[in-house]
């Protein structure tokens, strides 16, 4: 079930979480993260939502930017965080690791 996003305290406490756990055992892409945040936040339209099972936000997280719905979510096979459409299935349009520079992550957001 999701967790809506509706305050900064909450955003907060996501980002400090897939921090944590990036810092733990996803190694390249805890760095990056942060950008993701940062064009996340500007270009949001609707609520952020994120997954959570059992009161604990996971690392996947959907975003609206107008009509469209994007799904952020960690791939555990490549170590990246994959952007999809729609959902944890949908299609993969791109993919951030800490080997992606800066003005690809800026690009991508500002094209979506």
């Amino acid at each position: 079930m999701p967790t809506t996003v509706q305050n900064i305290e909450v955003l907060r406490e996501y980002l400090k979480g897939v921090l944590d756990r990036a810092d733990h055992h996803a190694h390249n892409v805890n760095e990056i993260v942060l950008a993701i945040a940062g064009g996340i936040i500007w270009k949001a339209t609707a609520d952020i939502k994120v997954l959570s099972r059992q009161g604990e936000m996971k690392n996947v997280l959907w975003l609206q930017v107008n009509n469209k719905k994007l799904c952020f979510v960690y791939n555990h096979t490549n170590g990246s965080i994959d952007v999809r459409t729609e959902s944890i299935q949908g299609d993969v349009i791109k993919s951030f690791n800490n080997t992606t520079h800066i003005s690809e992550v800026k690009d991508f957001f500002k094209n979506i």
